[in-house]
């Protein structure tokens, strides 16, 4: 199982607080079957530059690594970046792909999106050489028209959901309908912390096969990792 989305990382920002809180997360998810977890800490441009962004990723990296224990899960360095009006100039996006590939993280703002922020997603998806993956699109998808997801699937863009979108009644039903509609492409545990953002990976693999078997898992399964080969560098 892959984590596209987590953030494991000790003190680099809102996510894990230390390396022992960093060792209880990746000890819950090789124990829900996780063996690929993307180390994607929030990368705001707005608040520091790229370069600033990633020698402070090496650092906390390189911290947690020197405490790892075999068994744990293959850690890629990524980066959740923010989207932000004129992001098709910044020249070092690539440098913020999740490591060895192509794949960006892109967070979009929780509102509707204007027609310009549409336009410029699609045309970097397009122009960029890059595969945009959206995070946590269940927090977005519900305030845009159709017709956007449209354009963007037809654009190569792709989206990864939260495992926690499957766990309440609440919402468990719109993430199986998104699921069974080919609109989640991959899970992120989106995992902070151990105690109310812990990774729930697990959790939502029970859910998924409950109601729409085994097979929609090992299908989520198949395309993570074809994705990352396909956008190997």
């Amino acid at each position: 199982m892959i984590d596209f989305h987590s953030h494991i990382l000790p003190g680099i920002d809102d996510g894990s607080r230390s390396v022992e809180m960093s060792l209880q997360m990746l000890s819950t998810l090789t124990a829900q079957g996780v063996d690929t977890v993307v180390a994607s800490s929030h990368f705001y441009a707005t608040r520091q530059s790229p370069q600033h962004f990633l020698s402070r990723r090496q650092r906390a990296y390189v911290q947690l690594r020197e405490a790892l224990p075999e068994g744990m899960p293959e850690i890629l360095l990524g980066a959740e970046v923010l989207y932000f009006p004129g992001i098709s100039h910044m020249v070092e996006l690539p440098q913020l792909c999740m490591e060895g590939t192509n794949i960006l993280l892109l967070e979009m703002p929780f509102e509707r999106w204007s027609e310009y922020w549409v336009r410029e997603v699609t045309e970097l998806a397009v122009s960029s050489g890059l595969t945009l993956l959206l995070a946590h699109i269940e927090r977005y998808y519900f305030q845009q028209p159709v017709s956007v997801w449209d354009g963007f699937f037809d654009h190569g863009i792709l989206a990864q959901a939260n495992a926690d979108f499957f766990l309440p009644f609440r919402t468990r039903r719109k993430a199986m309908k998104l699921l069974a509609a080919d609109r989640i492409h991959v899970l992120g545990s989106d995992a902070h912390n151990t105690g109310s953002r812990a990774p729930r990976m697990g959790e939502a693999r029970a859910v998924i096969t409950n109601k729409l078997g085994e097979e929609t898992w090992q299908r989520l399964d198949r395309f993570g990792r074809k994705l990352l080969r396909e956008c190997a560098l």
